[in-house]
């Protein structure tokens, strides 16, 4: 086993992960960051191998969405990053920038993204075999609510019944009684 000189915290790797169009992604600023290159470079090689990366690996972020997420991530300031609207990658484009990044830098990088991407995948499989449990229990206990309520209407009728015996007498009869 290759020891990993880079570590990168998991944190760090996870907090530059977003949920867009209901896909997990990344911005192609953070990745060259982490990466180790400019965010032009990471581009550039993108460009280049533009058949390896259809749009279900990466896409561009339409304004509206690119405002959006500015205003929910503190870090993006104006100035601060490039003035054209970022391109973010799926887990199957994070996998296939290493194809077009030889680094042993990226290379690293991106099989630590690979495990941290795997990981969330199998908190969400866990958290949604969770959810289904959760859901199975209301289900009975929605049985057993109006299991229980009919119990109770039994045990009032069968009270109502004490209360008002409705029974003939047993034993002898005088003949005037009936």
């Amino acid at each position: 086993m290759v020891e990993n000189k880079l570590a990168i915290p998991e944190e760090v790797i996870m907090n530059k992960i977003y949920l867009i169009r209901d896909q997990k992604v990344m911005l192609d600023s953070d990745l060259a960051e982490l990466y180790g290159v400019e965010t032009k470079q990471l581009k550039r090689q993108v460009r280049r191998n533009l058949d390896r990366f259809p749009e279900d690996f990466m896409f561009e972020l339409t304004k509206e969405e690119y405002d959006f997420l500015r205003s929910q991530i503190g870090t993006l300031k104006r100035g601060a990053h490039s003035k054209y609207i970022p391109i973010v990658f799926t887990e199957q484009g994070v996998s296939m920038l290493s194809s077009v990044l030889n680094s042993e830098q990226a290379m690293r990088v991106n099989i630590e993204i690979m495990r941290i991407f795997t990981k969330i995948r199998k908190m969400l499989m866990e958290n949604l075999n969770v959810k289904l449990e959760i859901e199975q229990i209301k289900k009975k206990l929605k049985n057993h609510d109006k299991n229980i309520e009919l119990v109770f209407s039994y045990l009032d009728e069968l009270i109502a019944k004490q209360q008002n015996p409705t029974r003939k007498k047993i034993g002898y009869k005088r003949q005037n009684e009936k």
